[in-house]
């Protein structure tokens, strides 16, 4: 590499600017890595959020279910208040 004698090189302003390129590089490589691990903390969140909804689906009661329930209790209590009890 030739310098220009018109465009001299000053090493402090090379050094400067290095050093401005270090340090934005690291920035950008911490924000990746703090992304990354977020994303894995959300992608188990997510999963764990995805079983307890998994496990609420199945304990709960249809609701054909319970409306037959309830109209069975209500004719039962109607037979025995028409037998006069």
């Amino acid at each position: 590499m030739t310098i220009d004698p018109e465009h001299p090189v000053v090493h402090g302003e090379l050094a400067e600017l290095r050093r401005r390129l270090d340090v934005a590089y690291a920035r950008v490589e911490g924000g990746l890595a703090l992304l990354s691990h977020r994303t894995e903390e959300t992608a188990k969140e997510l999963d764990e959020l995805n079983t307890r909804i998994h496990t609420l689906e199945h304990a709960r009661w249809p609701l054909p279910a319970v409306a037959a329930l309830t109209a069975v209790g209500a004719l039962v209590v109607a037979i025995w208040q028409a037998l006069g009890h």
